[in-house]
C-alpha cells in the first residue's frame, strides 16, 4: 500500500511539474524533454517546380512527411490579389490544408520600409494581410535592402532594428509576429568592430522581434551558432537547416573577405542535402531549449538533382538522426 501511495504521489508531482514547465523537468535522474518534432519546408527550395506544377509540388511535400511549410514572396503584387504561383493567398491555403500542411512563417520583401530615407510601411501592411490570411505566425524579413548589401553601416543596421520593432508594433494588432533572417552580411566586422547581427539583437525589443537563424550561413561566416543561443537565450524560435558541400568549407567573412562584393561570394557558395555535408547538427540540436526553438525549415538554395530526391534526403536525415 505504502509503494502504490508513493507511486501516486511521485506521479502527481511529475504530471504538475511537466504542465508547469516549458521544456524539461529532471525527476529522479529521468530528464523529459519537449523537442521539436515536425519537419518543415522552406518553398524557396523548390521554386522552378512550384512555378511549373504547385498542386503536384506541395502533394509532393506532404506525401514526403513534411508537416509545414514556409512561403517566401513569390506572389505577384499589382491589379487584383496576391498571388503564389497562380494561385490567391485564400487558394494557396486551401491547398495546404487539403495536404495537411500547415504555415507558421512566410518571407516578406521589405525593401523601402528598411532603407533609411524611405521607411514606406505600405508593403508592410500589405504583406502582414496576406501572412494573417494564411494563419501565418510569423512575417520574417529574410535579407537587408538589396541596394546597400555591400555597404551597410552600424547606422544601417540600427535603423534597420527601430524598423523591425515599429514593424512588429503594427503586425502584433493581427497577431503577426515580426522576425529577422540572417545571410552572411551580418556577420562582416564594422567600422566600429561591431557586427550588425549584434547590433539587430541589442536594439530590438525581444517581446516583438524574433530570430530565425538560418544555420548554413552562419557556420559560413565563422561562427558557432551555440555562441549566440547562450549570449541571446531564447531569441531564435526557427532555424533553417542546411548543409555545407564537405567540398567548399572556406569562411566567407572576416578582414579582406568583409569588402568583397557580395554577389562574387555569392558565386562560390555550394550547397548539400543536410546530413551529407560538413555540419555537426547533431552538437547543434541540443542547443534547442536555449535558442527557444519552435520550427526548424529544412532549405538548399541551389540543388543538383531532382528536387523532391534532394527533400527526401535532408527529410529522412533530419526526422530520423535530429529528431529521434
Amino acid at each position: 500500500m505504502n509503494n502504490r501511495r508513493a507511486f501516486l504521489k511521485n506521479t502527481a508531482v511529475l504530471s504538475g511539474a511537466l504542465l508547469l514547465s516549458k521544456s524539461s523537468f529532471s525527476f529522479n535522474n529521468i530528464l523529459i524533454e519537449r523537442k521539436i518534432s515536425e519537419v518543415g519546408l522552406q518553398l524557396f527550395t523548390i521554386r522552378e517546380a512550384l512555378t511549373k506544377d504547385v498542386k503536384s509540388s506541395i502533394k509532393n511535400v506532404s506525401s514526403i512527411g513534411y508537416k509545414h511549410v514556409e512561403t517566401f514572396y513569390g506572389y505577384a503584387k499589382g491589379a487584383g490579389e496576391p498571388k503564389f504561383w497562380g494561385l490567391t493567398v485564400k487558394e494557396l491555403k486551401t491547398l495546404l490544408n487539403d495536404n495537411q500542411l500547415k504555415t507558421y512563417s512566410g518571407h516578406y520583401q521589405l525593401n523601402d520600409f528598411l532603407t533609411k530615407g524611405n521607411g514606406e510601411d505600405s508593403a508592410l501592411k500589405y504583406q502582414i494581410e496576406i501572412a494573417a490570411t494564411l494563419g501565418q505566425k510569423y512575417l520574417i524579413v529574410p535579407i537587408p535592402p538589396l541596394t546597400i548589401w555591400d555597404k551597410m553601416k552600424a547606422e544601417d543596421f540600427q535603423y534597420m532594428a527601430s524598423q523591425l520593432n515599429k514593424a512588429a508594433e503594427i503586425a502584433k494588432k493581427s497577431g503577426i509576429k515580426i522576425g529577422y533572417h540572417n545571410h552572411f552580411w551580418e556577420f562582416r566586422t564594422l567600422a566600429d568592430g561591431n557586427k550588425g547581427y549584434d547590433i539587430l539583437l541589442k536594439e530590438t525589443d525581444p517581446k516583438l522581434v524574433s530570430f530565425e537563424m538560418d544555420l548554413f550561413w552562419v557556420k559560413k561566416s565563422g561562427i558557432k551558432p551555440e555562441d549566440y543561443f547562450a549570449k541571446y537565450p531564447h531569441r531564435f524560435p526557427m532555424w533553417h537547416v542546411k548543409d555545407m558541400d564537405k567540398n567548399n568549407t572556406a569562411v566567407i567573412t572576416g578582414g579582406a573577405l568583409d569588402q568583397k562584393p557580395s554577389m562574387e561570394i555569392l558565386k562560390g557558395i555550394s550547397y548539400a542535402e543536410v546530413g551529407s555535408g560538413n555540419i555537426n547538427y547533431a552538437e547543434i540540436f541540443k542547443h534547442q531549449e536555449e535558442s527557444g526553438l519552435q520550427h526548424i525549415f529544412v532549405e538548399q538554395d541551389v540543388i543538383t538533382k531532382d528536387p523532391f530526391v534532394s527533400i527526401k534526403e535532408s527529410f529522412d536525415y533530419v526526422k530520423n538522426s535530429l529528431l529521434k
